[in-house]
């Protein structure tokens, strides 16, 4: 698409003889939210970790905002505009809530880098409240909480958020998502991983499902909530 902020096309990963994207081809337009489901295995991962230079992909391209990523290193991505919450949340346990925000914004400086961190303590209070813990001694939503609030740091372009509700209580996994909304309405465009698809789809704008390593499908949000197949495969029927 012309008016895409991120396109990939024709991608090729493999992890050794394992064959874990195979030409996948995708669009993600600037203030949009896009959601990739699919069963565990698929390749969405694998696909956010092979935008951020994480992964080397052997055929294929990404470009973002008309800059061809697949040459760059991973804090070359960043410097361009994308920033990587991972599955898992990957904060720094031994480092507090507030340094961890600071290494976020690390490719930057400034009064700003202040104002940056006021605003993630707006979005998420806790994180106020414990901002001189370390983080490994946080709950596990306030980890992830924690673990978006430092990619934002960059201040992104586009957010990259892997599994944001993987292992929380459903009540917070309520109130990760309406924050992951609040953010895109704020400007950030967001590629959301996430294997609650039904949560995914209704604060998407699209989505892609893949496959074993391929898209079998993209359409709207509400067009895949709709799909019968999708319905039986990933939304519990």
């Amino acid at each position: 698409m012309s008016d895409a902020l991120l396109s990939v096309s024709g991608l090729d990963v493999y992890y050794g003889a394992v064959h874990a994207l195979k030409g996948v081809t995708l669009d993600v337009r600037s203030g949009e939210i896009v959601t990739l489901i699919g069963a565990n295995g698929a390749g969405k991962s694998t696909l956010l970790r092979a935008i951020s230079a994480l992964v080397k992909p052997r055929a294929g391209g990404i470009v973002f905002d008309g800059r061809d990523l697949t040459r760059l290193r991973p804090h070359e991505i960043v410097a361009a505009g994308v920033s990587h919450a991972p599955e898992g949340r990957a904060v720094f346990a031994n480092l507090t809530v507030e340094d961890n925000l600071v290494l976020g914004a690390y490719l930057r400086k400034g009064p700003a880098v202040g104002e940056d961190m006021e605003r993630m303590y707006g979005l998420f209070p806790r994180l106020r409240e414990r901002k001189k813990q370390p983080a490994g001694t946080l709950s596990g939503g306030e980890q992830q909480m924690l673990a978006i609030a430092r990619a934002l740091m960059s201040r992104p372009r586009l957010l990259l958020l892997d599994e944001p509700s993987l292992g929380l209580a459903p009540l917070l996994v309520k109130d990760i998502f309406s924050t992951i909304v609040e953010i895109n309405r704020e400007g950030t465009t967001i590629l959301l991983v996430e294997q609650n698809a039904n949560q995914a789809l209704h604060v998407a704008h699209r989505g892609y499902v893949l496959e074993t390593g391929r898209v079998a499908l993209a359409d709207t949000a509400a067009n895949l909530l709709a799909d019968p197949g999708v319905k039986e495969a990933y939304l519990g029927g």
